[in-house]
């Protein structure tokens, strides 16, 4: 196997294991940043000895069991370390022997214990937002630095610094390595799916840059929503989450032009939309309706759904999802869920109604610097025959907007309407 051939392999099989060891090596240490060490060591050993000897049969059990070593290195330095130069001399054999055994039980436990553990610790609310997605994407991700500042525009240092402080404030905060029970695990969850929600917006919508989407963070995403899905089935929410990614998700060969161009909701290709991933995000729904009220993200994923169903844009039920929208500000309150509605409202009884609400919005400091606030707003003044107050509003929106095709949709909106202020 040629040297190119060998990394391009070790690069997917890294991409599937290295949550599994690092989940594993973090229960045993600890401590993650050891973890992802020791994980990283055997990543190296790999890249040395594949090239040569090709890729073993089971490389997941390869890879661990370098990692293994690596950390029995390390545990017997510390048990060395806590004992006298008299006790360092006995037994030393048999202490290999019992360290080894040691080790062996912890790896071999349950991986899906491990990997839900390495979800609540990443994901821990004692870090800020940004550190949680950084520190998510690397370790249950397998995404290296470079690719997280990639996927992010940001520089390869400013992500190495986030990952570094992540780790040093786990570590002196003591966060223990389990899943949380009681109380605490409604809130560590949301914090859980924030993260992934996150993470799967940033690259569906891109907020910054030249490029529409980023695929690479949907999908990542979308798997660890689908892992976490099988870990924590009980929770319906997850599942809401999974829905929602999965039938956005569906849309995304439908919502870019061949010169990558965005191709706004309505006047999407629904041929193209992934009936696969559909059904899948319905039967995740069906399992988040299951009993009780519907959370916030099935909520989200039911007004997905009502597009799903629909064959064509005019077949919508845009009352349906108005009175959805309805539901969501009651369970999670939000000046951009009001806007939402206000599209809606727009679409099922009228602009004249959905402007009303908009305008309503006009106000809100958090909706301050929100390009969709006036995107919205022409769109609507468009409809209603007010033509230079649309151009208006569309160019405060281009002007506001981060992602530069974004930008681009809301000029060339704004320039087949007619100059500011005549009608």
């Amino acid at each position: 196997m040629s040297a190119p051939e060998a990394h391009r392999a070790i690069d997917a099989i890294w991409h599937i294991e290295s949550s599994r060891l690092i989940a594993a090596l973090a229960r045993v240490t600890g401590d993650v940043g050891l973890a992802e060490d020791f994980a990283q060591d055997a990543l190296l050993a790999a890249l040395r000895s594949w090239p040569e000897t090709g890729v073993p049969d089971n490389p997941g059990a390869w890879l661990m069991a370098a990692a293994k070593n690596r950390a029995l290195d390390h545990l017997r330095r510390v048990r060395r370390a806590d004992r006298s130069h008299a006790e360092i001399g006995r037994d030393l054999e048999a202490e290999r022997e019992r360290a080894v055994a040691d080790l062996d039980a912890a790896l071999d436990d349950d991986i899906g214990d491990d990997l839900l553990r390495l979800v609540f610790t990443s994901c821990h609310p004692v870090l800020s937002r940004e550190a949680r997605v950084a520190l998510t994407l690397r370790l249950l991700g397998g995404l290296t630095t470079a690719e997280i500042a990639r996927a992010y525009l940001v520089p390869e240092a400013t992500i190495a610094q986030r990952l570094v402080r992540a780790k040093r404030t786990l570590a002196d905060a003591r966060v223990p390595f389990e899943v949380p029970r009681g109380p605490d695990r409604d809130a560590r969850l949301s914090s859980v799916l924030e993260v992934l929600y996150l993470i799967f917006n940033e690259g569906y919508a891109a907020t910054a840059g030249d490029d529409w989407m980023r695929p690479q963070l949907c999908e990542e995403a979308l798997r660890l929503g689908r892992i976490l899905a099988t870990l924590a089935s009980s929770e319906r929410e997850v599942h809401g989450l999974v829905a929602l990614m999965e039938i956005q998700a569906s849309r995304t060969k439908a919502r870019t032009g061949p010169r990558g161009e965005p191709i706004l909701l309505l006047d999407q290709d629904r041929g193209r939309w992934d009936h696969l991933l559909i059904g899948r995000g319905l039967a995740a729904l069906a399992k988040a309706e299951t009993s009780g009220p519907p959370g916030p993200y099935a909520l989200q994923a039911a007004i997905a759904a009502c597009h799903a169903r629909a064959r064509t844009a005019e077949e919508t039920d845009w009352a349906r999802i108005a009175a959805l929208y309805g539901e969501l500000t009651r369970a999670s309150p939000s000046p951009v869920v009001d806007l939402n509605r206000a599209v809606a409202v727009g679409m099922a009884e009228g602009p004249a109604a959905g402007l009303a609400l908009v305008d309503a919005l006009r106000g809100e400091k958090a909706l301050e610097g929100y390009h969709l606030l006036p995107g919205v707003r022409g769109d609507l003044l468009a409809k209603l025959g007010r033509p230079g107050e649309a151009r208006a509003e569309f160019e405060k929106a281009a002007s506001l907007a981060g992602n530069s095709r974004e930008r681009e949709v809301l000029l060339a909106r704004a320039a087949v309407l007619g100059p500011v202020g005549r009608e």
